[in-house]
């Protein structure tokens, strides 16, 4: 049997981490929105072997047990008590080490398929649950819609309005984040917390120049200050016209709000000609 999905990159519209949990894991509170940068993910299942095989197009990708679509495969398979082996071949379009997500919505992209190919009818909370011990992204991109996260990433409340059609401009500079080591090293005594509550209400609203005021990210001045590319990124975004222009998740990639094509393009030439991964994005509803 053989299913294809897509695995769409995610942005953090806005990231706050309240506080940590005496494991040392991290409390969120974040909107997040699905963009229409994907990877897409071929599952395969055979009686011809018994092992969970991953290839990808990517050339920095690990394809062992430390690929996220690998463990997704494996959590799935001890679940469902299988023993047939899984071929995963992923076409990478996302950019790896960017704060997009693409490791994440690639394993979540393998929890739905094996649970359509093997009928297990599991709800999106079961998937979501089980995603958040492969890592904390994963539980939204099971759902793969806009959606307020908490928790440690398990609790994933969809919007019920829909968001105006943006248009996004994502660029991600030459350089790779490790999102643990950059967690290790905030301060939460120094963050600058923003309130999320009014920002979604005015996404509810449809109330967008309020919306743009209240987005935020408060881990960005801690990776921008290992890699002031980003700041120059955003400063060079608003130059050419973005709404807002933010770090998405633990970075570098930043991204750009317009509410119009033109805008979008402006910007987009604008950053392209020095940043290489960059890309016009629509949100996936």
């Amino acid at each position: 049997m053989e299913i294809l999905e897509r695995a769409y990159a995610k942005l953090n519209l806005s990231l706050d981490t309240p506080y940590l949990h005496r494991d040392g894991q991290q409390e969120w509170d974040m909107f997040m929105v699905p963009i229409d940068l994907a990877d897409s993910v071929t599952i395969k299942t055979t009686h011809d072997h018994q092992d969970i095989h991953v290839e990808s197009t990517s050339g920095v990708l690990p394809l062992n047990e430390k690929n996220l679509a690998y463990q997704a495969a494996l959590l799935m398979r001890q679940y469902a008590k299988r023993q047939e082996g899984i071929d995963i071949h992923i076409d990478k379009k996302i950019p790896v080490a960017a704060g997009l997500g693409g490791g994440s919505s690639d394993a979540a992209a393998v929890l739905r398929g094996l649970n359509k190919m093997w009928q297990l009818n599991l709800a999106e909370a079961e998937l979501a649950k089980m995603g958040l011990a492969i890592d904390a992204d994963v539980p939204f991109c099971v759902y793969s819609r806009p959606a307020r996260v908490t928790g440690r990433g398990e609790i994933v409340e969809p919007m019920a309005a829909k968001l105006p059609s943006l248009w996004l401009v994502v660029s991600k500079p030459a350089v790779s984040v490790s999102t643990p080591k950059i967690l290790k090293q905030v301060d939460y005594d120094a963050l600058k917390h923003g309130d999320m509550n009014e920002l979604m209400t005015s996404l509810e609203q449809g109330n967008m120049d309020q919306a743009y005021q209240e987005m935020f990210n408060v881990l960005e001045p801690v990776t921008a200050a290992r890699y002031p590319e980003i700041i120059k990124l955003k400063q060079k975004m608003h130059k050419f016209g973005a709404q807002v222009a933010q770090m998405s998740g633990t970075g570098p990639t930043v991204f750009a709000v317009a509410n119009r094509e033109s805008r979008a393009r402006r910007i987009y030439n604008g950053v392209r000609g020095f940043v290489q991964e960059t890309f016009i994005v629509h949100i996936v509803q």
